[in-house]
């Protein structure tokens, strides 16, 4: 697949968590990335490191393609990403190690059939009687 106009074709040479890593594009400086449309288990949360251990097998030292879609609250650029041509997105979700999350907009259709498969098998999170999805880990962590 060719690279879309605004696609960055960097280089990931961190991971901090299974949604988020770090890469450099070109001469630029490193740019933190939140992979757009889903949200991984924290990493003190369950199944938040085998999370992170499946993203570093994917990207680490990977070139990534990365379409930026925006920014968030933390600065972060929030982009579609691919690793070694894999859809990162769809590959976290589809191992059932990240919740399909869309707070502003419609979740993809692609990606929310991965998660019912993902459920419909129990694999990764799914495995859990009652898997608690990040945001709610945040928001009672807040607490």
């Amino acid at each position: 697949m060719p690279l879309a106009a605004s696609a960055l074709l960097c280089l990931v040479i961190a991971v901090s968590d299974g949604d988020t890593l770090t890469a450099r594009c070109g001469d630029r400086r490193p740019v933190k990335v939140r992979i757009a449309a889903i949200d991984a288990p924290e990493r003190r949360q369950a199944f938040g490191d085998r999370a992170r251990a499946a993203l570093l097998r994917l990207c680490l030292r990977q070139a990534a393609q990365l379409r930026t879609v925006a920014r968030d609250d933390y600065g972060r650029t929030v982009a579609h990403v691919r690793c070694a041509g894999q859809d990162v997105a769809g590959a976290q979700v589809g191992a059932g190690l990240a919740w399909v999350y869309a707070p502003r907009s419609r979740p993809d259709a692609r990606l929310a059939a991965l998660q019912r498969q993902a459920q419909a098998r129990r694999a990764g999170l799914w495995s859990q009687a009652r898997p608690q999805a990040p945001w709610e880990y945040r928001r009672r962590a807040r607490r």
